[in-house]
This record gives structure tokens, C-alpha cells and sequence, in this order.
């Protein structure tokens, strides 16, 4: 199945504006993001999904692809759906520009799943959470899965909530979303036609619209953790790994 990588690089995040261009050890973050989603070997095609001529530019500089969308898409689906709309593929992988420290094998992992189980319309990917104070953090996203590794639910809330404080905290798996998706090209289609659910508007997570649908997600845990990039800490912490690991 031909699988191809859109990556959505929003120039005005509410945020934090311009994080996609933030420079991180002499690199915009979006460079990072593209040149390690280049190694997979599942894509056929990657492009940038821009709103800004600043981040188009940026990326026809360090040789990467990227199409300019209209400004004023509600949601980065919207933005993956314009661009992959024309091309020729069964399956559309949205690879978020704010998460510059992915490893190609989730993106492989992603198309794979996708690729074997035709039944499957959409795949996403899980870390097990080793630093309890993550659970409260708002802006890390959980998720919690049945015994198929399908998606029961995902919250900005600590779950599943521990009700009793002699649970051993140790014997419980908690997880945090890692929002990297696969769809085929046909529920992308689907899905940014559905209507916002209440579960969605209430957490501002777009994959609660599937779910509230009845449509299942498969949840694929990944070995690899990243940092999300919204806050300017976020990007230090980022660097800090960056420096870390050359």
C-alpha cells in the first residue's frame, strides 16, 4: 500500500508562534522533524503542510518539500487533507512538526500496522509513562487501551484514576500519547467530516471525535520517547536532550 507523510508546520501556534523555525543547535526544529521522517522506508513521498511563505522558505532551503495551504484550517487534519488530497496513496501518515526528537521506526511501525490489518482505519502510537509527575500534566496526553491495544479513551486527566491510595502505583501501566498517525486515505476523508463531539470540545483532542463514533484507534507502543514542542521550556528540554545524545 502506498503510504505517503504530511507534515502540518502551523507558523502561528497560540502557544508558541513560530516554533516550528525555533533554531535548536543551528537547525529550525522543522529541519529535524523532516530529515528523520526521511529515513523511513514505508513513505513514498513526504511534504511540509505550511500557512506562512517564512516556514515554506525554510524548508526549500534545507531541500525539503513543502506546499503552502490556506490559513485558516481548523485543525492540522484539515491541513494534512488539502495537501494529500490530489496524491495518488492509501495511507496518510501525520507526522507532527513540533516533535523534532521522532525516530523513523514509528513511522514505520504506524504504515505497517495499517498495511497488514485492512480493517484498521486509523493507528496511533503509546509511552509508558516512568515519571509519575507526567500524569499530571495537562499538556501530556494519556491514554488508556483494552486487551487488543485498541484505544478506550484518551485524557489530559490522569488515567485510569487510582482510586484507592494503597495501589501499588508499580503494578500499573500508564501510558502517554504520542500523536503520530496513520489513517487511510479514506477515513482521513471520513473523519474531517464528522462533527466536533462533546468529549472532543470538552478535552481539545480531535481523536476523541473518532472514538465518540464508534471507530476504533489502534494504540502501537513505541520504545522511542519524544518532547512535544509547545512551551519554550519544552524547547530547552529539547536541546538539552539534542546535545545529549551528539
Amino acid at each position: 500500500m502506498k503510504a505517503i507523510g504530511v507534515i502540518p508546520a502551523r507558523y502561528h501556534s497560540t502557544r508558541f508562534p513560530g516554533k516550528v523555525l525555533a533554531d535548536i543547535l543551528g537547525r529550525p526544529l522543522i529541519q529535524y522533524v523532516y530529515e528523520e521522517a526521511l529515513k523511513s522506508g514505508t513513505l513514498q513521498d513526504l511534504v511540509v503542510a505550511v500557512d506562512d511563505e517564512k516556514v515554506l522558505k525554510a524548508v526549500q532551503d534545507f531541500g525539503g518539500r513543502a506546499v503552502m495551504t490556506i490559513k485558516d484550517h481548523a485543525s492540522g487534519t484539515d491541513r494534512i487533507a488539502e495537501v494529500a488530497n490530489p496524491i495518488d496513496a492509501e495511507i496518510v501518515v501525520n507526522i507532527q512538526g513540533d516533535e523534532p526528537l521522532i525516530h523513523f521506526s514509528m513511522i514505520d511501525e504506524l504504515v505497517n500496522c495499517l498495511s497488514e490489518n485492512a480493517s484498521i482505519p486509523i493507528a496511533t502510537l503509546a509511552y509508558k509513562i516512568k515519571d509519575r509527575q507526567e500524569l499530571y500534566n495537562p499538556n501530556i496526553v494519556k491514554v488508556v487501551k483494552d486487551k487488543n491495544n485498541f484505544a478506550l479513551y484518551f485524557s489530559r486527566s490522569p488515567i485510569p484514576h487510582v482510586r484507592d491510595s494503597e495501589t501499588d502505583f508499580d503494578s500499573l501501566s500508564f501510558f502517554k500519547h504520542i500523536g503520530l498517525y496513520a489513517y487511510t486515505k479514506e477515513f482521513l476523508f471520513t473523519f474531517r467530516n464528522l462533527p466536533k463531539g462533546e468529549l472532543e470540545k470538552a478535552e481539545k483532542l480531535e481523536q476523541l471525535r473518532a472514538l465518540e463514533r464508534g471507530y476504533q484507534i489502534k494504540v502501537i507502543e513505541t520504545n522511542f520517547e519524544t518532547v512535544g514542542v509547545d512551551t519554550p521550556e519544552d524547547l530547552e528540554l529539547v536541546k538539552e536532550k539534542i546535545r545529549q545524545k551528539k
